[in-house]
């Protein structure tokens, strides 16, 4: 008896408790129904991967939304996305729609501006009628990151790369050769102001060694002017007296002093 009471207490308890999760889901369902709101729609042609039903929609950074739905467009090509504008907030042509990613863990929600003056217009084209009212959009910073690199790819594979690097080597070798030119120049110059300073040094020595023997040859000059004139008046005197050339004159008379007598 004590066994079917507890069974019957068990299957009251498990009853009551899925009873309460039913009432708790129906309750936040009719509540998220009644929630007031405006809904638009705006339309993407890239991948929406990381955003999800639920995602915050902001405006400038405050959450004034979620989305409520995403799905393929009727023209099988964007994506539609489906926003509902929980606050006061009313949005006009001026309004556009980026997804933005939350930090690194790759979540997406869809951030909402207003358009800069003058900027063009840079959502998809439409060619099917809607449900809701339209939000323009803009592609997301990585998406204009990857757009940007296959455009410079494509830039890049369209360059005249055997025309380029012809056009190089003309101007290295154009290059080379002036650098050949102006080295050979410089050391022409060189060479020739070497030879200049050479020649100046090797004239300032033979100059200074010519006046030098000059010098030593006017004196010489004088000394055999000398003993010429020496040498004459010996030939006269020999001339003259013949005797003397063998006996000379007699020497002086000595003077004998008193002590040397004794």
């Amino acid at each position: 008896m004590a066994s079917t009471k507890t069974k019957f207490a068990v299957g009251l308890f498990v009853l009551g408790g899925v009873s309460i999760a039913l009432l708790g889901i129906i309750w936040l369902g009719v509540t998220r129904y009644f929630e007031k709101g405006h809904y638009y729609a705006t339309y993407f042609n890239e991948s929406v991967q990381g955003l999800d039903k639920d995602s915050p929609v902001k405006y400038r950074g405050v959450s004034i939304g979620r989305v409520a739905k995403i799905g393929v467009a009727p023209d099988e090509k964007l994506i539609e996305v489906v926003l509902k504008v929980e606050s006061e907030q009313k949005l006009g042509s001026d309004m556009e729609a980026q997804l933005k990613s939350v930090g690194i863990t790759g979540s997406m929600f869809i951030e909402l501006d207003q358009k800069k003056e003058g900027e063009p217009d840079r959502s998809p084209p439409l060619n099917f009628p809607t449900k809701y009212p339209v939000v323009a959009s803009k592609p997301s910073t990585i998406s204009e990151l990857f757009h940007g690199i296959d455009k410079v790819l494509t830039q890049f594979s369209t360059l005249d790369l055997e025309g380029i690097s012809d056009a190089l080597k003309s101007t290295m070798g154009s290059l080379n050769h002036a650098i050949i030119d102006a080295n050979v120049k410089a050391i022409s110059t060189n060479l020739e102001s070497s030879i200049e300073r050479f020649d100046t040094q090797i004239l300032g020595r033979v100059e200074s060694t010519t006046s030098l023997l000059e010098h030593h040859l006017a004196i010489t000059a004088q000394n055999l002017e000398k003993a010429s004139v020496n040498l004459n008046r010996l030939l006269e005197l020999i001339a003259d007296q013949p005797s003397q050339l063998l006996f000379g004159e007699p020497p002086p008379p000595r003077r004998v002093e008193p002590d040397d007598e004794k």
